[in-house]
């Protein structure tokens, strides 16, 4: 990969990563780091509604899945940063090939080729 290609993703990358960090601290702000009586707009002493309580609860793990998810997806940013500077960047982990410009265009942190990332689906194994 020439050096003019490995900038751009290099820079694709850092972007996506404030992204992703501006909105993990984004739901840090306004609802993980709360209670659920805060975060409900609550803050009587009355009980609960027991379907309020489930649609709060609900509320409360899709915002905390969409966390880990965004955990998850930074941790890839960080690792292919690595890669970048290590040079291993844009090859295949499983079969060794150059992944697609396309394929890195759209998932810039990708660690297989659109070949192996098929066969992993199918096989239902990593990213």
């Amino acid at each position: 990969m020439r050096k003019t290609e490995m900038k751009r993703f290099k820079s694709l990358l850092e972007i996506m990563r404030r992204q992703v960090l501006g909105q993990m601290n984004q739901l840090e702000r306004d609802n993980i780091s709360k209670s659920q009586r805060e975060s409900s707009g609550d803050l009587s002493s009355y009980s609960y509604h027991m379907a309020d309580l489930a649609s709060d609860t609900f509320e409360r793990e899709f915002e905390m899945s969409i966390a880990s998810h965004d955990s998850e997806t930074l941790q890839e940013i960080e690792n292919a940063l690595g890669r970048i500077e290590d040079g291993s960047y844009g090859k295949c982990e499983d079969c060794g090939k150059q992944i697609g410009a396309r394929r890195l265009e759209a998932v810039p942190h990708a660690r297989l080729c659109i070949e192996c990332k098929s066969k992993a689906e199918k096989e239902g194994g990593v990213s």
